[in-house]
C-alpha cells in the first residue's frame, strides 16, 4: 500500500485527474472553512423521491410496493432468497448497530432500505457498551461544559464546528430514543439518573444499568422490525464497494456481499450507501469489540479511494476484566474482553496495584477521573514497573445495594468465576477499544464519495480529536445518522439506478474448485497469520510507541502479508476468490498499516499517541492526519479491490 500521509497547518483539498491511463492525485492546501464547503453536499431539494425496490430476476425487473410482509414475502421464492441475484434499494446500509439502525428508521419513510449485517442483528459494539450516552439534561449543566470536557479530553484536536453540533443535537437524539420505547435509569425524583464518568465536569451520562448499549439496541432493533420498509439480511460480510470515476469524482453504488451461510455471493446496488460497520479492534489480541469488528469498513472505504483521517489514535480502554486475576480462570479464552464500563470508576471506583497501593494520584491530579488516555498509560506503566499481569479496581467501599443496582451485569460476570465485586476488587487490564480515526467525514456524514455517508465508530467526524471523552461514541453515531439523512433523501432524488449497472463489475468468485484439504491448510495459515499480526500491534503499536518500533512493526508487518498472499496463491487462490476469514485477514492487514502509516506521521505525543521519541505536545503539530490513497508501487490484496471494472 502507497498512501500519502499528511499534516500542515489547514486541511487537504483531494481531487483526482487522469492522463494516460495513469491517476493522478493533486494536493493543495485550503483553509478549515473551505474544506467545510467542499465536504458538504451542495444538492438541490426534490420532492418524486423513489419509494420501491426492485429485484433483478432473469433479466426482468420487479417493483414492489408498501408491505415487505405481504408483496415482498410472495416473491422470495424466486428472488430475495435467490442469493446470487443482485437486489436493488434505494437505501444501503452495512451495519446494524445505532447509527445504522437509527438512520434506517429515517430513510425508510423516504424509500426501501437494506440493512446488511455481518451476523446477527444485535451484534455490534452498540450492544456492548455499557456507560450510556453523554448529553446535556441537567440544568447545572451546558452545552459550553460538554464542549469543553470533549476538546481537552481530545487534546485540543477535535473540529469545535463538530464538537458544537453534537452537544448542541445530543439531548434531542437522547429524548427521541425514549420516544422509541428505550427505557433508561431514573433517580428518586423519577428524573432520568445522570451519571459521571472520567473526563466529564459534570453529570450528564444517560444509563440502563450497565447494559445501555443492549437497551438501545433492543428499542431500534423493535422499531426495525416493525418498519415494511426496511429489510434485513443477517450473515451477510460485505466485501468490497461498488464504485465508478467520473473525471475527478468516484461514485458509490452499493456493495457486494458474502451470504456466509450458502457461502454465495450477493450483490447490493442503490442510490444511497451508509457505512455504519463499526471498527477495527481485533488488529490487536486484547479487545474489547465483538468479534465482528475486523476493520471492514474502513478497508472497504481506503480500497474505493476514500479519505482517511487520524488513524494512530487508537482508544485502549484503561479496564478490561483481566482473566488471570480472576479466583476460577474462564475454561477458554474469550474472543473479546470483558469491559468493565468507565462508569465504576466514575461512581468512585479506586485502582490500585497488587500491592493495594492507589497510584492514579502520582500519575494525574485527576486521578480515576483522567481521560482514558492518561489511566490507560498510568496502568501501562505500574504493569511495566511492577512486572505485573493486571491491577485492581475496587468499587466494594459502596453499599452493596448500590453496587448491584449499578452493575448487575459485572456483578454477574464476576460471580461466574468466583469474585464477588461488592466485597473485593476486580483485576482488570488495559484492551483495544475504539477506533477514534477512520473515514473522513463531513458535517452531514458525507464522503468524498458521491452516494457514500459514514456514521459511527467508522467515521472519523472530528469529534473525538485524539481522545474519545467517555460515553461520546454513541452520541456521537445518534447526531450523524441523523444528520446524514437530509442529504441522503436529496442524493436519492437526483439519482436514478441504472437496472444494468450490476454488469459494470465482474463478481466475486467463491474457492469452489480448490480441494477440501487445501482449503483447511489455508484457512489454518490464515488463522496463524491472524495471530501473528494481532501479537506485532501489540508488542509494537500499542499504548507507549517509538519511531523504531513503529518501523519494525512496518516490516514485519510488509514481511508477513506478502509471505501469506504467496503461500495464498501458490495454492490455488485468486485475487478474486473471498472467504470470510482470508476477507476478515486482508481487511485487518490494510487497517494495520492505516494506523502505522499515521504514527509515523506524528511527530509528537497527542491523546492516544504517546511515543517516546517525541514526548511533548507541539502546538505546530496541532492538525489530523490525513491518507488519501494514490497510485500504488506495490498493489497487494489488502489494497485493491476484489472485483475488476468490466466497463468504463
Amino acid at each position: 500500500m502507497a498512501t500519502s500521509v499528511v499534516t500542515g497547518s489547514g486541511n487537504l483539498h483531494f481531487g483526482l485527474s487522469f492522463s494516460t491511463g495513469k491517476c493522478h492525485r493533486q494536493i493543495s492546501w485550503v483553509s478549515p472553512v473551505t474544506l467545510k464547503r467542499f465536504m458538504r453536499t451542495d444538492l438541490s431539494r426534490g420532492c418524486g423521491v423513489s419509494s420501491f425496490l426492485q429485484v433483478e430476476e432473469h433479466n426482468s425487473y420487479i417493483s414492489l410496493f408498501g408491505n415487505k410482509s405481504s408483496l415482498v414475502r410472495n416473491v422470495t421464492q424466486s428472488c430475495l432468497e435467490d442469493n446470487s441475484a443482485t437486489k436493488y434499494f434505494d437505501f444501503i446500509i452495512i451495519g446494524s448497530g445505532v447509527a445504522g439502525l437509527r438512520y434506517a428508521l429515517e430513510v425508510s419513510r423516504h424509500g426501501s432500505v437494506a440493512v446488511i449485517t455481518k451476523a446477527e442483528p444485535h451484534e455490534s459494539n452498540t450492544n456492548y457498551a455499557q456507560g450510556g450516552v453523554s448529553a446535556v439534561l441537567c440544568p447545572l449543566d451546558s452545552v459550553e461544559n460538554h464542549m469543553r470536557d470533549t476538546i481537552v479530553a481530545g487534546a485540543y484536536l477535535c473540529d469545535e464546528e463538530t464538537v458544537k453540533i453534537v452537544c448542541s443535537e445530543g439531548p434531542d437524539r437522547v429524548r427521541e430514543l425514549i420516544a422509541m420505547g428505550a427505557s433508561f435509569d431514573q433517580g428518586d425524583d423519577g428524573n432520568l439518573h445522570l451519571a459521571k464518568e472520567g473526563g466529564h465536569s459534570h453529570n450528564r451520562i444517560v444509563h440502563a444499568a450497565d447494559m445501555t448499549g443492549r437497551e438501545i439496541e433492543r428499542a431500534l432493533l423493535k422499531a426495525v422490525d416493525d418498519d415494511p420498509q426496511i429489510f434485513m439480511f443477517e450473515h451477510h460480510f460485505a466485501i468490497d464497494l461498488l464504485t465508478t470515476e467520473d473525471g475527478s469524482e468516484t461514485h458509490c453504488h452499493g456493495v457486494d456481499t458474502l451470504n456466509t451461510e450458502t457461502q454465495q455471493v450477493v450483490r447490493f446496488v442503490s442510490k444511497v450507501t451508509l457505512l455504519a460497520s463499526g471498527g477495527a479492534g481485533h488488529i490487536y489480541p486484547m479487545t474489547t469489540n465483538p468479534p465482528v469488528s475486523t476493520g471492514d469498513g474502513i478497508a472497504m472505504a481506503h480500497r474505493a479511494n476514500a479519505v482517511i483521517s487520524n488513524m494512530e489514535f487508537v482508544q485502549f480502554h484503561p479496564t478490561a476484566l483481566a482473566d488471570e486475576g480472576l479466583p476460577i480462570k474462564p475454561k477458554k479464552t474469550r474472543e473479546n474482553a470483558f469491559l468493565i464500563t468507565e462508569a465504576v470508576r466514575g461512581d468512585g471506583g479506586i485502582l490500585y496495584n497488587q500491592a493495594m497501593e492507589r497510584f492514579m494520584p502520582h500519575y494525574d491530579d485527576r486521578a480515576e477521573l483522567a481521560p482514558r488516555d492518561v489511566v490507560a498509560r498510568s496502568i501501562d506503566d505500574q504493569l511495566k514497573l511492577r512486572k505485573e499481569k493486571y491491577v485492581l479496581l475496587d468499587i466494594s467501599h459502596k453499599p452493596r445495594d448500590e453496587i448491584l443496582s449499578h452493575f448487575p451485569n459485572i456483578a454477574a460476570e464476576c460471580l461466574k468465576y468466583g469474585l464477588d465485586i461488592t466485597c473485593a476488587p476486580v483485576p482488570v487490564v488495559p484492551a483495544a477499544h475504539y477506533m477514534c480515526g477512520g473515514v473522513r467525514a463531513g458535517l452531514n456524514g458525507e464522503t468524498n464519495i458521491k452516494g457514500l455517508y459514514v456514521a459511527g465508530e467508522v467515521a472519523c467526524t472530528g469529534l473525538h480529536g485524539a481522545n474519545r471523552l467517555a460515553s461520546n461514541s454513541l452520541l456521537e453515531a445518534l447526531v450523524f445518522a441523523q444528520r446524514a439523512v437530509q442529504p441522503s433523501i436529496d442524493h436519492l432524488a437526483q439519482s436514478k439506478i441504472d437496472l444494468g449497472i450490476s454488469k459494470t463489475w465482474s463478481r466475486p468468485s467463491l474457492p469452489l474448485l480448490l480441494e477440501s484439504d487445501l482449503l483447511e491448510d489455508i484457512v489454518g495459515m490464515t488463522r496463524e497469520t491472524r495471530k501473528q499480526l494481532q501479537s506485532i500491534m501489540w508488542e509494537f503499536v500499542g499504548i507507549v510507541r517509538s519511531t523504531s518500533r513503529l518501523k519494525t512493526a512496518e516490516w514485519r508487518i510488509g514481511q508477513l502479508e506478502a509471505k501469506w498472499e504467496d503461500y495464498l496463491f501458490r495454492r490455488g487462490w485468486e485475487p478474486s476468490m473471498v472467504g470470510l476469514e482470508a476477507c476478515e485477514l486482508r481487511n485487518l492487514i490494510c487497517c494495520a498499516k492505516l494506523v502505522l502509516s499515521s504514527a509515523l506521521a506524528r511527530q509528537e505525543s497527542r491523546g492516544l499517541h504517546f511515543t517516546v521519541d517525541f514526548p511533548h505536545l507541539e502546538e505546530s503539530k496541532r492538525q489530523p492526519t490525513v491518507i488519501f490513497p494514490c497510485s500504488p508501487m506495490k498493489v497487494t490484496w489488502s489494497s485493491q479491490q476484489v472485483h475488476r471494472h468490466l466497463h468504463c
